[in-house]
């Protein structure tokens, strides 16, 4: 009698299938929708979706020797700690959130409850919010108030992912098709997004280097996504501009229809970006000497630009007469209009006396009339590092930070959410409400932050 050597476990989304090696058996499970070899765990991985595991049990039959269920989904997190019922434990995680443990407290639920974007964990039972200054001092307060006692500590640095492969260290690399580039300079893509796309999709195409490019499809795409969390642990967000460098080929150069690609992960938390206070932008600003470098940051914050924008605006962008500057083509190629403060329309005016840009209003070394250079945007982040450095300042802040700062400061101000939306080039409310509630004021009644500031 042929011994039953077939075993089948099924953990949460994944049914994980150890068997001998059988063409006709690989045959039917390549079949299955999603399904994939896993050459570390040296098994086939199913996908748990209804049907599969009825389908792979009338096909195996009489061969299975194992079928064990296991329904829970597993996680990647440490076991929970014990906890005393008078104590509570906040953890600040490395996605900026704080996972709060705590024995149950109805008060202390009470106003976790209040504090945006706050969710409770049903699986690990614990809280979690979003890290912020505010909202830890906040809890800690008010764990005080409860006669509670209070402890913060710092969850374990990551451990590394694989390595992205470089094409030194791939025999025959395959480079990006020129289809591709001419597609995307065809559509107008900007360069900071072709330069994002093209090594993605380079990485997508050597992971599987004895494949023709033809012969990739979607069940290449979910492998390499799985491979990407699995073994690369890259973010949510790299994850998802692969998978669009991905979908760029196979819809825009290929003409294929539009798909949607559903991958397992764990559901990414809201965050709150990171602000700068009035006086801490007022200290940064105050410690840049040089007319050119604080202009630059001084114009970034004031209207809310993104880094990008900043060193592709050209200088008839400055309407003096309006007070307003013109963004075009920004993120989403779209154009907008944003505020000139005063203050900075002094300052760009006795940079430009000094400097004498001849195109763009900020450029780099060795630009002429004839061949004018933009301005780099590392440059921009290291006037940022240096004048930190001279401040004191600890927390993590990037030229973006200035235009989070901006948007929270003109709705400290009162300047109404729907304004700052079209300051700031949203396109979805949704994103500037994490800013703070609406309010009402009129747009001509809008002042620029950098107008308050003794600079």
């Amino acid at each position: 009698m042929e011994p039953k050597l077939i075993q089948i476990r099924v953990i949460g989304r994944k049914i994980l299938l150890k068997m001998p090696k059988n063409e006709a058996d690989i045959s039917f499970i390549k079949g299955i929708t999603y399904s994939r070899w896993s050459q570390s765990k040296y098994l086939w991985e199913v996908p748990h979706y209804p049907g599969n595991l009825e389908k792979l049990i009338a096909y195996f039959g009489d061969r299975l020797a194992v079928v064990e269920r296991d329904e829970s989904i597993p996680t990647s997190s440490a076991q929970k700690p014990v906890i005393k019922k008078n104590e509570v434990l906040a953890i600040q995680t490395r996605n900026k959130r704080i996972k709060l443990i705590f024995g149950y407290h109805a008060d202390f639920i009470k106003h976790i409850k209040t504090i945006p974007y706050a969710s409770w964990d049903s699986k690990n039972k614990w809280w979690s919010i979003p890290y912020s200054e505010q909202f830890l001092e906040e809890v800690k307060a008010n764990a005080a108030r409860l006669e509670l006692n209070f402890t913060l500590e710092m969850e374990p640095p990551k451990k590394p992912g694989a390595v992205r492969l470089k094409p030194k260290q791939v025999s025959f690399y395959k480079t990006c098709p020129t289809a591709y580039k001419e597609k995307l300079t065809a559509l107008r893509y900007s360069p900071n997004t072709a330069k994002s796309y093209i090594p993605l999709f380079e990485e997508f195409i050597n992971y599987f280097p004895k494949e023709d490019l033809d012969s990739l499809d979607d069940r290449h795409v979910m492998e390499f996504s799985r491979y990407l969390v699995t073994e690369r642990k890259v973010s949510s967000s790299y994850q998802n501009q692969a998978i669009n460098a991905i979908k760029f080929y196979f819809e825009k150069v290929l003409g294929g229809k539009r798909k949607l690609y559903f991958v397992e992960r764990p559901r990414k938390e809201q965050t709150l970006p990171t602000v700068c206070s009035v006086e801490e932008i007022q200290q940064i600003l105050s410690r840049i000497r040089n007319i050119k470098h604080k202009a630059i940051l001084s114009l970034i914050y004031s209207a809310g630009l993104r880094i990008s924008e900043l060193v592709e605006l050209p200088i008839h962008a400055i309407d003096s007469d309006r007070m307003q500057i013109h963004i075009k083509n920004a993120k989403g190629k779209k154009d907008r209009y944003t505020i000139l403060s005063k203050k900075i329309l002094e300052l760009l005016r006795a940079y430009f006396i000094k400097e004498k840009p001849h195109y763009w209003l900020f450029e780099g070394i060795g630009s002429t009339k004839e061949n004018p250079v933009q301005y780099s945007t590392r440059s921009i982040q290291s006037i940022l590092d240096k004048a930190l450095k001279q401040t004191g300042i600890t927390k993590h802040v990037t030229v973006h930070t200035l235009r989070h700062s901006f948007a929270t400061h003109l709705l400290e101000n009162g300047t109404d959410l729907r304004y700052i939306q079209s300051l700031l080039g949203h396109s979805n409310s949704k994103t500037t409400e994490v800013y703070t509630h609406i309010t009402t004021k009129g747009f001509n009644q809008i002042i620029s932050p950098l107008d308050k500031l003794d600079i």
